[in-house]
């Protein structure tokens, strides 16, 4: 029993300010000790009436209360009687009546047989257990509150219950219980009042005398959890085994833990209110579910599901994000991973199902600001042509624009002739991107920062703002376009006989997808006389650049469109690829003997230039006749084949394709790289000095390869995403034709799926060789974890 004396109430203040904090803590503990009195002990004993006299500091300096009554003075002579027990019970507690503390405090019981224990299960669990029987030297058999019979060591154990002998483990759950029945946290704040005047620290018994007037086992057990939970009151002075010391905390440190406390209820509660969100969210129907924009609209709400996406997409950018993301996944019951917070965000809404995440990992910009596209605007309206007065006038020159169905931006387009001696001419003519922005401009530092366009099967992020791109730099059908024409007449071998490299002026006649101009060739129409000397002129080529040294590396590749991304099941229009088509062979031929005709210039001119090559590596072709030729050859080949190099100041010989220079000119609407090509060129044809010199275009070249090597990566996988989706979307039942590209592993090979134009592996049949064609199935697909499996139709 505390040595206090109660009154029946708290009207004791009579000072106008409010009393101090131990004060207002004392009167509410006099209070709850009173309701103790009249009745309420939830331990199941009363306590004893009791007169106090103590002093209160405010305003009204020392005062005395009491009451005066027969009553009083009976519990005054109780308490006195009280008083005298509590002195020996103390006594043999070790404490003296002042509270000094004695050295068997901290002596630990000695384990034994029926002993009630607590002890570390693991970092998270705390069990109650009865001990059972030595382990060893040091170890005990405890069975615990679940039944379990485990073996412990002396460290794990917490807490020997005090005043238990033989106790029967199947009652753990009921003292439990009655223990967990009668914590009351608010009984710390009140001794801690106590003991923090009086300079006290306790043990767990001498707590429990204090607060239940009792250090019975089970009141005994409630202060040791008391203690054991608290973070705010007192702090362990001294620890030895299961037995310990508590201090009161100094005031202003409990104040600051309050605070804390208060402001990590807040937080939890703002934690939870936001998790109902979550719940509330993720089981509406998918139309009826909130918009993106409305998870952004207020501050709280936008930090935790921005934490939430930088941890679905593992760019947190501190250990807050981190934090805060870790616990929504904990209080909605996932597990801490980066594939449950994608999951969430896509079953709330926040993301589509086929969210890109190596779009958003990659912080890719896929819009252009408006200051950006006004910008746009301007050099649409405003922009002269510098180069009007030299352009040479071709627009009587049939133009073929041959590129994919989908194609926003036409860099390109041919016309070819023949002339009187026989000799094929032809023109590659190339948009003039350059003669709408200038090296440095606003438009052109975007351009750079970006690198290049991204071409995904969803959609497509271009290098300049769309109505620039689209509008003034793109090749359009039947109007007046300006461009950089390189015209070549050919010897009969294939071979460059003469060129010339000149701005112009064209009118492109059709635009053709690959489909149909292989259609048209097909048909050899009398009329398109100039697409079959186009696809002669390619075939002539091909065998110069194959006698030269040429690799051929044709092989099937898909394309995929799909509709609508956002949906849960999209429309996927999937094409495959044949890189032997005769209209790809045309384009792609005609694009090198540009890159070819581009190098010669620039070397004969000295300007400084992006020249690509490729060594040869001492390729020997023959090596690989005996594979059937196509894919199948072409995938031997292409593993040998080493990476490419770039020099700035003069040609270098590119042995894969055959070509004693190249550089890459034919694309300046989509890679600035060409575009960089194209202010050296244009600036020699004004008679101008070059804007770059070799030196700068190798500094700037470090980035832009950056760039197309992030874009790459993200072409492929946004396509792999989407031919697993493709496959995993048919029926179970269809069937595929694969080719043996080679043998892995045993009889783990690597296919290629002829009607998707996709690489994957699977077992095959003993006797299946390389190069031969078997029939698989989709066993499974798993888009977003990127798997697919296989299995051989025998």
């Amino acid at each position: 029993m505390m040595a206090v004396r109660a009154v029946n109430s708290c009207s004791i203040f009579r000072s106008a300010s409010p009393p101090p904090f131990s004060a207002a803590v004392r009167c509410r503990f006099y209070h709850y000790r009173n309701l103790q009195f009249r009745g309420y002990s939830k331990l199941g004993f009363r306590f004893h009436a009791f007169r106090y006299e103590r002093k209160l500091f405010g305003h009204g300096g020392v005062r005395s209360c009491s009451v005066h009554s027969l009553v009083d003075s009976v519990m005054e002579e109780l308490e006195f009687m009280r008083k005298r027990k509590r002195v020996y019970a103390a006594s043999k507690m070790g404490l003296t009546s002042s509270g000094e503390l004695l050295e068997d405090k901290l002596a630990n019981r000695v384990l034994e047989k029926g002993l009630l224990l607590e002890f570390k299960k693991d970092s998270d669990r705390v069990l109650l257990a009865v001990a059972q029987k030595p382990d060893g030297k040091k170890n005990w058999m405890v069975s615990d509150q679940n039944g379990v019979t485990s073996s412990i060591k002396p460290q794990q154990i917490t807490y020997i219950v005090p005043g238990i002998e033989n106790f029967d483990h199947t009652g753990i759950s009921d003292f439990m219980q009655k223990a967990q029945d009668n914590l009351d946290p608010a009984l710390l704040e009140f001794a801690w009042v106590e003991l923090l005047e009086n300079n006290k620290s306790v043990t767990t018994e001498e707590l429990a005398e204090m607060i239940f007037g009792s250090a019975e086992p089970l009141e005994s057990y409630c202060a040791h959890l008391l203690l054991s939970k608290d973070e705010t009151y007192f702090s362990v002075l001294e620890t030895k085994g299961s037995r310990s010391i508590y201090g009161p905390r100094p005031t202003v440190q409990v104040q600051e833990l309050l605070r804390w406390k208060l402001a990590k209820e807040a937080a939890e509660q703002e934690l939870q209110a936001f998790v109902q969100l979550l719940k509330s969210a993720k089981n509406m129907p998918s139309k009826a579910k909130p918009p993106k924009s409305s998870w952004l609209a207020e501050e709280k709400i936008r930090h935790k599901i921005e934490s939430l996406e930088s941890y679905a997409i593992d760019a947190c950018k501190n250990d807050d994000q981190k934090k805060t993301a870790g616990m929504i996944l904990k209080a909605m019951g996932l597990v801490k991973t980066a594939s449950s917070a994608v999951n969430l965000l896509i079953d709330i809404g926040y993301f589509p199902v086929h969210v890109n995440l190596e779009l958003l990992k990659l912080n890719i910009p896929t819009d252009h600001s408006d200051e950006m596209i006004t910008a746009a605007e301007s050099l649409l309206s405003e922009s002269s042509d510098p180069d009007e007065i030299y352009r040479k006038d071709l627009t009587h020159l049939k133009v073929y624009a041959i590129d994919v169905d989908e194609a926003d931006e036409l860099d390109d387009a041919l016309s070819a002739t023949r002339l009187q001696d026989g000799r094929i001419k032809v023109w590659i003519h190339v948009a003039d991107a350059a003669r709408f922005v200038q090296p440095g401009s606003m438009v052109d530092r975007e351009a750079m920062r970006r690198g290049t366009s991204i071409f995904l099967p969803t959609a497509t992020y271009p290098m300049f703002p769309e109505n620039l791109a689209m509008e003034g730099m793109s090749l359009k059908q039947g109007e007046r376009c300006n461009a950089v024409t390189a015209s070549v007449v050919l010897r009969s071998d294939g071979s460059i006989a003469e060129f010339s490299v000149d701005n112009s002026v064209i009118k492109p006649t059709y635009m053709l997808t690959y489909e149909s101009a292989s259609e048209l060739l097909h048909l050899n129409l009398e009329e398109e006389i100039e697409l079959k000397i186009l696809s002669e002129a390619a075939t002539l080529r091909l065998q110069w650049r194959q006698q030269q040294g040429a690799v051929d590396t044709a092989t099937l590749e898909a394309r995929i469109k799909v509709a609508n991304p956002e949906d849960p099941e999209p429309v996927i229009n999937l094409y495959v690829e044949n890189q032997a088509d005769p209209a790809m062979r045309l384009v792609t031929e005609m694009m090198l003997l540009c890159g070819e005709v581009i190098a010669t210039y620039g070397s004969r001119n000295n300007i400084p230039l992006p020249y690509r090559g490729q060594p040869q590596s001492n390729i020997d072709v023959s090596l690989f006749q005996h594979l059937p030729e196509g894919p199948v050859r072409s995938s031997a080949i292409v593993r040998l084949m080493r990476a490419a190099e770039i020099d700035f100041r003069k040609p270098i010989c590119h042995g894969i394709l055959g070509l004693p220079g190249y550089v890459q000119f034919t694309s300046p609407i989509r890679r600035y790289m060409d575009l960089l090509a194209h202010y050296q060129v244009k600036a020699y044809l004004r008679g101008e000095s070059p804007p770059f010199t070799a030196g700068q275009l190798e500094g700037l070249a470090s980035t832009l390869n950056m760039h197309s090597r992030l874009a790459k990566r993200l072409f492929s996988s946004s396509l792999r995403y989407w031919i697993l989706e493709y496959l995993r979307s048919q029926p179970k039942e269809r069937k595929y034709r694969a080719l043996i590209l080679k043998f892995i592993k045993d009889r783990i090979a690597a296919l290629l799926l002829v009607e998707v134009g996709f690489q994957a592996s699977a077992w095959v049949s003993v006797g299946a060789q390389i190069g031969d064609e078997v029939e698989v199935r989709v066993d499974e697909a798993h888009p977003r974890d990127d798997f697919i499996s296989l299995k051989e139709v025998i």
